[in-house]
Parts: structure tokens; C-alpha cells; sequence
């Protein structure tokens, strides 16, 4: 547990997590910087490859994949984008766990090459994009997911369903067991 970014480790309940993300200032930007080189956005930018091309970014991850406006693909971006398609609904009966592991492997492969700049997106940018985010801070940077919220609140206003953050937590729990 020492090399964990803050210690409160599955001790946060989430209508706990709820309060710390209701709090503090609500800002709406279109996308956010997070983690160096790792920016949260929403489909406005994600649906403009010039903005996209502006930001330098090499990599998008697409929470909301084959959604309504958020239809981005390999095509779209063409061959200096990589691209990951997360098919996910905004709803909290929906599996986004599943997607954790593969997504943040993806990031973090991304990260790992120079001069890669990740875009993860979904239709608002608070909700499926952020708890990708928040699963690959637990799980590669070592952030419990508490910590991983705050970080991320630094620069960015989210706010995962509470299915999301209950998967979360869960995620917390089995990589912080000992």
C-alpha cells in the first residue's frame, strides 16, 4: 500500500464520492488537460479533427463509440490517429468495467510513446469518459480512487453515474486487496 497516490484506500463510500464530486467549482470546458499528455473531452471536439489536430493528439479513446454524435472511428481520423472504440451507455446498469483493464492499457500505451497525446471522450466528457480516466490513474498510476478524483478535479469538472463509481470502487478493491 505505500506506493499508493493517497492512502484512503475502499474507505470512501460512494454517496461519499458523490459529495466530493458535487464539490468544488463547476466548470464546462469542451476538453481538459488531466494527467500530461492524457486530455477528457466531449463530442464537439471530438467531432473536430482540426481542434483534435491543434491539441497534437496522436490517440482517441471514444467512450461512447457507435453512439449518436460520438460515431468517431478509425476512418474518421484517419491513419495518424489511433483509435478505441468503448461502446459504452451513459447508464448505471451498464458494464463500463469491462473496459477498464483494455482502456487503460491503450492509454498507457499511448503514454508510453513520444510525443503521443491522448483524447478520451464520450458526449459530455463527465461521465463514461472520466471513469476511464479514473481507472487508468488506479491502475497504472497508483492512485486510489479518491485520489484519482481529486487529481482529476484539479482540471476538469466530472461526474461518473453512480454504477460507474460502484465499479470503481470495485476495481479499488481488487487492486488494493492484500
Amino acid at each position: 500500500m505505500s506506493d499508493l497516490q493517497d492512502s484512503n484506500v475502499a474507505s470512501t463510500s460512494v454517496k461519499d464520492l458523490m459529495k466530493v464530486l458535487y464539490g468544488g467549482k463547476r466548470f464546462g470546458n469542451h476538453v481538459d488537460e488531466v494527467w500530461p499528455n492524457l486530455f477528457i473531452g466531449d463530442m464537439s471536439v471530438a467531432n473536430d479533427r482540426y481542434s483534435l489536430w491543434k491539441l497534437g493528439i496522436t490517440h482517441v479513446v471514444n467512450a461512447a463509440h457507435g453512439k449518436m454524435h460520438c460515431q468517431g472511428s478509425h476512418d474518421f481520423y484517419g491513419s495518424s490517429v489511433d483509435y478505441y472504440g468503448v461502446p459504452a451507455d451513459d447508464s448505471p446498469s451498464f458494464d463500463l468495467s469491462l473496459y477498464f483493464f483494455h482502456a487503460a492499457e491503450f492509454i498507457q500505451n499511448a503514454l508510453d510513446t513520444a510525443h503521443a497525446r491522448v483524447f478520451v471522450h464520450c458526449a459530455v466528457g463527465v461521465s463514461r469518459s472520466a471513469s476511464l480516466v479514473l481507472a487508468y490513474l488506479m491502475i497504472h498510476q497508483h492512485y486510489s480512487l479518491l485520489g484519482a478524483i481529486n487529481k482529476v478535479k484539479e482540471r476538469r469538472w466530472i461526474f461518473p453515474n453512480t454504477g460507474f463509481l460502484k465499479q470503481l470502487c470495485a476495481l479499488e478493491i481488487k487492486l488494493y486487496k492484500t
